[in-house]
């Protein structure tokens, strides 16, 4: 089994993480995961869906089937400038596409 393709979310607009999913499953990566910390956990399970739905122009550059696997939360302590340690959440979504992507017929 081929290691997942880490796709990391941060504070960009949404569809530049679907198209990144977009991109990497064109690229033949099937299996990719969604990695987000702290306040942009909300934008990765944004992608997730979106790209499960396979909703907007985009997200219709995506395999027939998205699929949901697991999901791993967890937490990581972070050093800051002034020494200080800071706990943050980490959330991990793993995503898997099923079938074949479509032709760009334009």
């Amino acid at each position: 089994m081929s290691e997942r393709r880490s796709i990391f979310v941060g504070k960009k607009p949404l569809h530049a993480y679907v198209r990144a999913v977009v991109m990497a499953m064109d690229e033949g990566n099937r299996q990719i995961q969604l990695v987000a910390r702290g306040a942009t956990i909300g934008r990765a399970v944004d992608v997730a869906e979106i790209c499960r739905r396979r909703n907007g122009i985009i997200a219709q550059g995506l395999p027939a089937e998205v699929i949901i696997g697991e999901i791993h939360c967890s937490s990581e302590t972070l050093t800051q400038d002034d020494n200080r340690e800071r706990t943050v959440s980490v959330l991990t979504i793993e995503i898997d596409g099923v079938g074949d992507v479509p032709n760009e017929e334009e």
